[in-house]
């Protein structure tokens, strides 16, 4: 079985990074609209952390995991 997530990298007010993951995201987004979303996200004040506020964009990436079961009951 294969999944994917989009892990959203941002920096919070005390400088340090902060992760949101999106599980399953979809197929076909491009960097650009993930990049309007993160920056919406950002100015809107939409998540905190407890770190404070997200203040800046960081990074994005899809991670990919594949899982093969090798014995099943």
């Amino acid at each position: 079985m294969l999944t994917r997530r989009l892990e959203l990298v941002f920096q919070n007010a005390a400088g340090r990074r902060t992760v949101l993951t999106v599980q399953e995201p979809r197929p076909d987004i491009t960097a650009d609209e993930v990049k309007a979303a993160m920056e919406l996200i950002v100015a809107r004040d939409v998540f905190t952390s407890p770190g404070g506020d997200l203040v800046a964009v960081v990074g994005a990436r899809l991670v990919s995991r594949e899982t093969v079961d090798l014995i099943t009951a």
